[in-house]
Protein backbone atom coordinates (compact mmCIF):
# COMPACT_ATOMS: atom_id res chain seq x y z
CA UNK A 1 0.00 0.00 0.00
CA UNK A 2 1.55 3.77 -0.78
CA UNK A 3 2.37 5.98 2.08
CA UNK A 4 -0.14 8.49 0.91
CA UNK A 5 -3.17 6.01 1.35
CA UNK A 6 -1.85 4.61 4.68
CA UNK A 7 -2.18 8.59 5.82
CA UNK A 8 -5.19 8.76 4.91
CA UNK A 9 -7.64 7.60 7.79
CA UNK A 10 -4.92 10.30 10.02
CA UNK A 11 -5.70 13.20 7.74
CA UNK A 12 -9.28 12.26 7.66
CA UNK A 13 -9.70 12.43 11.28
CA UNK A 14 -7.25 15.48 11.38
CA UNK A 15 -9.63 17.34 9.24
CA UNK A 16 -13.08 16.58 10.95
CA UNK A 17 -13.25 18.92 13.70
CA UNK A 18 -12.33 21.63 11.20
CA UNK A 19 -15.05 20.63 9.04
CA UNK A 20 -17.81 20.26 11.47
CA UNK A 21 -17.09 23.57 12.96
CA UNK A 22 -16.51 25.46 9.56
CA UNK A 23 -19.34 24.32 8.72
CA UNK A 24 -22.11 25.64 11.50
CA UNK A 25 -20.22 28.97 10.80
CA UNK A 26 -21.45 29.11 7.58
CA UNK A 27 -24.59 28.47 8.24
CA UNK A 28 -24.83 30.50 11.04
CA UNK A 29 -23.30 33.20 8.65
CA UNK A 30 -26.38 32.61 6.13
CA UNK A 31 -28.85 32.77 9.00
CA UNK A 32 -27.41 36.18 10.12
CA UNK A 33 -27.50 37.51 6.23
CA UNK A 34 -31.31 36.10 6.02
CA UNK A 35 -32.53 38.10 9.11
CA UNK A 36 -30.86 41.40 8.72
CA UNK A 37 -31.88 41.61 4.73
CA UNK A 38 -35.92 40.37 5.27
CA UNK A 39 -36.63 43.75 6.68
CA UNK A 40 -35.31 45.49 3.39
CA UNK A 41 -35.87 43.13 0.83
CA UNK A 42 -40.01 42.60 0.66
CA UNK A 43 -40.22 40.73 -2.08
CA UNK A 44 -37.54 38.28 -1.33
CA UNK A 45 -34.18 37.48 -0.65
CA UNK A 46 -33.42 35.74 -3.76
CA UNK A 47 -31.77 38.69 -6.03
CA UNK A 48 -29.52 39.87 -3.31
CA UNK A 49 -28.63 35.96 -2.18
CA UNK A 50 -27.96 35.38 -6.31
CA UNK A 51 -25.57 38.03 -6.16
CA UNK A 52 -23.82 37.13 -3.12
CA UNK A 53 -23.69 33.62 -4.53
CA UNK A 54 -21.58 34.84 -7.10
CA UNK A 55 -19.09 35.88 -4.67
CA UNK A 56 -19.13 32.87 -2.38
CA UNK A 57 -18.74 30.56 -5.41
CA UNK A 58 -15.70 32.17 -6.55
CA UNK A 59 -13.84 32.44 -3.37
CA UNK A 60 -15.09 28.79 -2.49
CA UNK A 61 -13.22 27.68 -6.23
CA UNK A 62 -10.05 29.36 -4.50
CA UNK A 63 -9.88 27.67 -1.53
CA UNK A 64 -10.69 24.10 -3.33
CA UNK A 65 -8.07 24.70 -5.47
CA UNK A 66 -5.43 25.81 -2.83
CA UNK A 67 -6.27 23.15 -0.33
CA UNK A 68 -6.23 20.05 -3.26
CA UNK A 69 -2.90 21.10 -4.49
CA UNK A 70 -1.29 21.65 -0.73
CA UNK A 71 -2.41 18.15 0.07
CA UNK A 72 -1.29 16.62 -3.89
CA UNK A 73 2.19 18.84 -3.46
CA UNK A 74 2.97 17.66 0.22
CA UNK A 75 2.97 13.96 -1.30
CA UNK A 76 4.43 15.06 -4.86
CA UNK A 77 5.96 17.91 -6.31
CA UNK A 78 5.10 17.62 -9.83
CA UNK A 79 4.07 21.09 -10.90
CA UNK A 80 2.03 20.11 -13.97
CA UNK A 81 -0.06 17.18 -12.10
CA UNK A 82 -0.67 19.18 -9.25
CA UNK A 83 -2.09 21.69 -10.99
CA UNK A 84 -4.70 19.52 -13.43
CA UNK A 85 -5.68 18.03 -9.72
CA UNK A 86 -5.96 21.28 -8.10
CA UNK A 87 -8.22 22.70 -11.23
CA UNK A 88 -9.80 18.76 -11.43
CA UNK A 89 -10.63 19.28 -7.51
CA UNK A 90 -11.97 22.36 -7.46
CA UNK A 91 -13.81 22.88 -10.29
CA UNK A 92 -15.35 19.23 -9.93
CA UNK A 93 -16.36 19.26 -6.69
CA UNK A 94 -17.46 22.61 -6.29
CA UNK A 95 -20.15 22.24 -9.05
CA UNK A 96 -21.13 19.14 -7.01
CA UNK A 97 -21.09 20.52 -3.38
CA UNK A 98 -22.51 24.33 -4.25
CA UNK A 99 -24.52 23.58 -7.35
CA UNK A 100 -26.00 19.91 -7.96
CA UNK A 101 -26.27 19.09 -4.15
CA UNK A 102 -28.29 22.00 -3.40
CA UNK A 103 -30.15 21.55 -6.26
CA UNK A 104 -31.08 18.36 -5.40
CA UNK A 105 -32.13 18.83 -2.14
CA UNK A 106 -34.27 21.93 -2.78
CA UNK A 107 -35.81 20.02 -4.96
CA UNK A 108 -36.19 17.16 -2.43
CA UNK A 109 -38.03 19.68 0.22
CA UNK A 110 -40.22 21.11 -2.88
CA UNK A 111 -38.78 24.11 -3.69
CA UNK A 112 -39.01 25.14 -7.47
CA UNK A 113 -35.51 24.66 -7.89
CA UNK A 114 -33.43 26.62 -11.04
CA UNK A 115 -30.06 24.68 -12.10
CA UNK A 116 -27.52 27.40 -12.90
CA UNK A 117 -23.98 26.09 -13.43
CA UNK A 118 -21.70 28.86 -13.05
CA UNK A 119 -18.11 27.43 -14.65
CA UNK A 120 -20.92 27.33 -17.81
CA UNK A 121 -22.22 30.51 -17.71
CA UNK A 122 -19.67 32.62 -16.31
CA UNK A 123 -16.33 31.12 -16.82
CA UNK A 124 -14.67 34.45 -16.92
CA UNK A 125 -15.95 34.87 -12.81
CA UNK A 126 -14.43 31.51 -11.48
CA UNK A 127 -11.47 30.23 -13.27
CA UNK A 128 -9.42 32.78 -12.24
CA UNK A 129 -9.76 31.94 -8.58
CA UNK A 130 -9.26 28.54 -9.07
CA UNK A 131 -6.18 29.13 -11.61
CA UNK A 132 -4.77 31.14 -8.71
CA UNK A 133 -5.64 28.90 -5.83
CA UNK A 134 -3.83 26.17 -7.49
CA UNK A 135 -0.78 28.66 -7.35
CA UNK A 136 -1.21 29.15 -3.69
CA UNK A 137 -1.65 25.63 -2.77
CA UNK A 138 1.90 25.19 -4.43
CA UNK A 139 3.51 27.60 -2.26
CA UNK A 140 1.81 27.55 0.81
CA UNK A 141 2.55 23.66 1.25
CA UNK A 142 6.02 25.21 1.26
CA UNK A 143 6.14 28.02 2.86
CA UNK A 144 3.23 28.08 5.32
CA UNK A 145 2.61 25.72 8.53
CA UNK A 146 -0.76 23.81 8.51
CA UNK A 147 -1.46 25.16 5.01
CA UNK A 148 -3.54 22.18 4.39
CA UNK A 149 -5.69 22.68 7.32
CA UNK A 150 -6.62 26.46 7.20
CA UNK A 151 -6.86 25.61 3.57
CA UNK A 152 -9.15 22.93 4.13
CA UNK A 153 -11.36 25.02 7.00
CA UNK A 154 -11.59 28.21 4.98
CA UNK A 155 -12.86 25.93 2.14
CA UNK A 156 -15.51 24.33 4.29
CA UNK A 157 -16.69 27.39 5.59
CA UNK A 158 -17.56 29.24 2.66
CA UNK A 159 -18.31 25.98 0.49
CA UNK A 160 -21.30 25.83 3.52
CA UNK A 161 -22.35 29.33 2.47
CA UNK A 162 -22.02 28.87 -1.04
CA UNK A 163 -24.74 25.60 -0.70
CA UNK A 164 -27.11 27.51 1.43
CA UNK A 165 -26.83 30.72 -0.38
CA UNK A 166 -27.43 28.62 -3.99
CA UNK A 167 -30.44 27.05 -2.32
CA UNK A 168 -31.69 30.06 -1.30
CA UNK A 169 -31.19 32.30 -4.57
CA UNK A 170 -32.55 29.68 -6.58
CA UNK A 171 -36.18 28.33 -4.98
CA UNK A 172 -35.58 27.59 -1.61
CA UNK A 173 -35.71 31.10 -0.01
CA UNK A 174 -37.67 30.51 3.20
CA UNK A 175 -35.23 27.79 4.04
CA UNK A 176 -35.13 28.83 7.87
CA UNK A 177 -38.54 27.26 8.06
CA UNK A 178 -36.39 23.83 7.19
CA UNK A 179 -33.52 24.30 8.59
CA UNK A 180 -33.49 21.11 10.51
CA UNK A 181 -33.31 18.98 6.92
CA UNK A 182 -31.56 21.74 5.15
CA UNK A 183 -28.42 21.59 7.79
CA UNK A 184 -28.38 18.12 7.05
CA UNK A 185 -28.15 18.71 3.30
CA UNK A 186 -25.66 21.19 3.73
CA UNK A 187 -23.51 18.70 6.14
CA UNK A 188 -23.96 16.12 2.93
CA UNK A 189 -23.01 18.81 0.37
CA UNK A 190 -20.00 20.11 2.40
CA UNK A 191 -18.73 17.06 4.00
CA UNK A 192 -18.41 14.83 1.67
CA UNK A 193 -17.44 16.27 -2.06
CA UNK A 194 -15.22 18.97 0.04
CA UNK A 195 -13.37 16.15 2.03
CA UNK A 196 -12.95 14.01 -1.28
CA UNK A 197 -11.31 17.02 -2.71
CA UNK A 198 -8.92 18.04 -0.19
CA UNK A 199 -7.75 14.63 1.08
CA UNK A 200 -8.77 11.60 -0.77
CA UNK A 201 -8.73 13.15 -4.56
CA UNK A 202 -4.84 14.52 -4.01
CA UNK A 203 -4.29 11.00 -2.24
CA UNK A 204 -5.79 8.84 -4.88
CA UNK A 205 -3.88 10.12 -7.76
CA UNK A 206 -0.13 10.07 -6.18
CA UNK A 207 2.00 8.07 -7.24
CA UNK A 208 5.06 8.41 -5.50
CA UNK A 209 6.06 7.13 -2.11
CA UNK A 210 7.62 9.65 -0.36
CA UNK A 211 6.85 10.76 3.25
CA UNK A 212 5.18 14.46 3.44
CA UNK A 213 7.38 17.01 4.74
CA UNK A 214 6.68 18.18 8.48
CA UNK A 215 3.30 19.62 8.68
CA UNK A 216 3.64 21.53 12.01
CA UNK A 217 0.77 19.84 14.02
CA UNK A 218 0.49 16.79 16.11
CA UNK A 219 -2.36 14.27 15.75
CA UNK A 220 -3.97 12.77 19.00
Amino acid sequence: MRLAWRQLPDELFSHLPFSIFSTVGGMALVAILTFIGEPFYKEGLGDAFHELFHIFHPIHMLFSATATTAMFWRYERHWLKASIVGLLGAVLVCGASDILIPYVSGFLLGAPMHLHICVIEHPALVLPFAVVGVVTGILSADYITRATFFSHSAHVLVSSAASLLYMVSYGLEHWVHDAGWVFIFVVLAVMIPCCFSDIVFPLLVVTKDGAPPPCGHHHH
